[in-house]
């Protein structure tokens, strides 16, 4: 295996350099999700670098739930599931500050044309094949979100409202093992809306009423936007809350 080459780091720390290359070779799809990486011995005799060097990449990528460490075992590449991973993204509380596992329900699987706005979000051309997924999240039968996720067809190939449907567990989940997108972080932004007609039907609520409206952009590897969505919320027993370290 090739070391590093001491050009290539452009400045950057050495061991983010190292960093850089792991992820390269995650994006690469070298390691598959749940798979464990090769050694620190092996890391280490592959990039040319020292234990501590590479210790501190790896950290880096721990603490960025790219990677994930198993006592005794190993470190592996996180996998997305019904666990606590999910709550990584999942920023609703009750009003006891307890969060709660979702159901989701799919309501509408189109495909269609990407605007000037959502190209935008995604890097695409405007224009560019895409498809729209509807949803709603629903807690002990209540629903809570209607979501519409949009995602390009070029990434997602072959993807069926049945693949969706039967996914076996989180739709990033389904990304990641599907087509080996991981998802790995998100940027958000937040405002106050008014539920209308169609908003209110999805979520069970009068129309008029306040709600939350969340716009998300997921990210993959080399921060590659791969996916869209729009949340609206019913804030009458939850609040968004999102801890920051």
């Amino acid at each position: 295996m090739p070391t590093l080459d001491p050009a290539a780091s452009s400045g950057l720390p050495l061991y983010k350099e190292v960093k850089r290359q792991i992820v390269q070779a995650l994006s690469a799809a070298e390691w598959k999700p749940g798979d464990m990486i090769p050694s620190e011995k092996q890391l280490c005799a592959r990039f040319g670098v020292s234990i501590g060097t590479l210790r501190k990449a790896i950290d880096d990528l721990v603490a960025e739930n790219i990677l994930v460490r198993h006592q005794g075992r190993g470190t592996f590449v996180a996998v997305h599931h019904r666990g606590p991973r999910l709550f990584r993204f999942f920023n609703l509380v009750d009003g006891e500050g307890q969060r709660t596992y979702p159901q989701l329900e799919i309501t509408g699987f189109s495909k269609g044309r990407a605007d000037k706005a959502v190209a935008a979000r995604l890097g695409l051309a405007t224009g560019a094949r895409i498809y729209r997924i509807a949803t709603v999240r629903s807690i002990e039968g209540k629903p809570l979100l209607a979501e519409d996720i949009t995602l390009s067809q070029d990434l997602f190939p072959g993807l069926t409202a049945e693949k969706v449907h039967q996914r076996p567990s989180t739709l990033y989940n389904l990304y990641q093992v599907a087509y080996g997108i991981n998802v790995v972080r998100i940027e958000e932004g937040v405002q106050a809306a008014i539920a209308d007609d169609e908003y209110a039907r999805r979520l069970g609520m009068p129309p008029g009423l306040p709600v939350l409206q969340v716009r998300r952009v997921a990210f993959s590897y080399n921060d590659q936007p791969v996916e869209y969505r729009v949340s609206h919320i019913d804030t009458r027993n939850h609040e968004y809350f999102r801890a920051v370290s």
